[in-house]
């Protein structure tokens, strides 16, 4: 998955940039934090675990 498709997804749920770590992003939504790796693809595996986390499948 592109790695700007997950973050679009993850947006629209609420989740806003909060800052640039050493090899991922950071993004909030409340309490709730979420890493997003620095890649221009991101590996299926994890894009679908992360959006299973927040229930976003």
């Amino acid at each position: 998955m592109k790695r700007k498709d997950l973050i679009k997804r993850l947006e629209q749920a609420g989740f806003r940039f909060k800052e640039h770590g050493g090899n991922h992003d950071t993004y909030k939504r409340g309490s709730d934090t979420e890493q997003v790796p620095r890649h221009r693809e991101i590996n299926e595996i994890t894009a679908r675990r992360i959006l299973k986390k927040w229930d976003l499948l």
